[in-house]
């Protein structure tokens, strides 16, 4: 009974983590069609952004430093949330309808934001604010002008050459002053450790069971973000305008609502709950640039086993992929049937499978043979993405 209670006790903190990654892909893969290969790369964001956030409050000391948790929440919803706006408006609401080329438009924003998180320095963000600081200003001129549809393409490309090569250039002066604050790498290749406050490092025991306050807290983060989720899609106005567009775009734009909006919105909250995802998974390890590359899998499987933009068909894939993997992963389920004799080439199956790895080709080749027989997953889809 121990040895049970307390698989599916890690079970369930193991599915909330996925959940609460899953959470913000149902949103944008499921409502949206796109299929955000990025998303990992959101979590990460996140995920560095409590790692600032608790070296800006490390030198308050005690008590202010066991509030930084709290203050990381709502700054990594909002910078995640921020990076994907960025991400929709400049790349995701080009390619709506398809899907294949969301895929590998958002797997090269994927790399190219952890070789950012690899190399970023202060000389990196000076040269982007110098070019975006001649680009927009120069649209912001060259629009004012009559003719400006006319000339808008070569417009387009000749600034972003000259602010490109303006922003190189300083970039360069600036490298060759040797002013090593400004070159030095903020996070590099390494991965850095996030220090979980005093109350999240303890825990309690039921029935022997060891329980920390870190994976119960992840629980009920989970928990807060899923009813904050089905509240705004089913009470809020902005929440009954993204179901309208899911369900029918073209009559939505006809009836006035905002389509475009709608998109932004939806993939802002999408992301900013990815940011909230990687505020939680730092409390359960080290944070890197390869940090979400490790959940992305996991989360689709989530997904798709659940039903796409099925938000409880995401809980119970959630809920069940994280017990079951937990339960073979760590020789749990072997240990409970050993007493049985019977049972013994059972017992020596599941041992063969008692490793994490090899938890996870179980798992997955369970989920394959599940699509065999439910390929919508445990509740179909409606709306845009049905159709598709």
């Amino acid at each position: 009974m121990s040895a049970l209670l307390e698989g599916l006790f890690n079970g369930i903190s193991i599915g909330s983590v996925l959940l609460i990654a899953a959470l913000g892909l149902a949103i944008v893969f499921g409502l949206m069609g796109v299929i955000n290969l990025a998303h990992g790369e959101l979590m990460m964001l996140g995920a560095y952004t409590t790692f600032v956030v608790q070296n800006v409050f490390k030198p308050l000391g005690e008590p202010w430093f066991s509030f930084y948790i709290i203050v990381s929440l709502p700054i990594a919803f909002l910078v995640a949330g921020l990076a994907g706006l960025a991400l929709e408006k400049g790349v995701i609401r080009f390619l709506y309808g398809r899907p294949l080329e969301t895929l590998l438009a958002t797997w090269g924003v994927s790399l190219i934001l952890q070789q950012f998180v690899r190399s970023v320095s202060w000389l990196l963000v000076i040269s982007i604010g110098i070019f975006c600081l001649f680009y927009f200003s120069g649209l912001a001129v060259l629009r004012r002008r009559i003719n400006w549809e006319r000339i808008r393409g070569w417009a387009i490309a000749i600034l972003l050459v000259l602010s490109g090569a303006i922003a190189t250039v300083a970039g360069f002066l600036i490298a060759q002053s040797k002013q090593t604050a400004l070159i030095r790498p903020w996070f590099s290749a390494r991965n850095v450790d996030v220090t979980a406050p005093e109350w999240l490092r303890r825990g309690f025991a039921i029935l022997g069971v060891q329980m920390p306050y870190a994976r119960i807290f992840i629980i009920v983060l989970t928990i807060l973000c899923l009813l904050g989720t089905y509240w705004f899609l089913n009470r809020s106005t902005w929440g009954l305008r993204i179901r309208s567009v899911t369900q029918n775009r073209s009559m939505s734009s006809c009836l006035g609502i905002p389509t475009a909006k709608v998109d932004a919105l939806t993939f802002v909250l999408g992301s900013g709950l990815a940011g909230i995802a990687g505020c939680a998974i730092s409390l359960l390890g080290s944070v890197g640039p390869n940090t979400g590359q490790a959940y992305i899998v996991d989360t689709f499987m989530v997904v798709v086993v659940g039903g796409v933009g099925n938000l409880v068909g995401t809980i119970v894939a959630a809920m069940g992929i994280g017990i079951i993997n937990y339960l073979i992963g760590s020789g749990t389920l072997a240990l409970i049937l050993s007493p049985v004799t019977w049972l013994k080439p059972l017992t020596d199956f599941f041992l063969f499978f008692a490793d994490s790895s090899m938890a996870k080709v179980m798992v997955f080749a369970l989920i394959i043979a599940f699509l065999q027989v439910k390929p919508a997953g445990l509740f179909p889809p409606k709306g845009r993405t049905a159709e598709i």
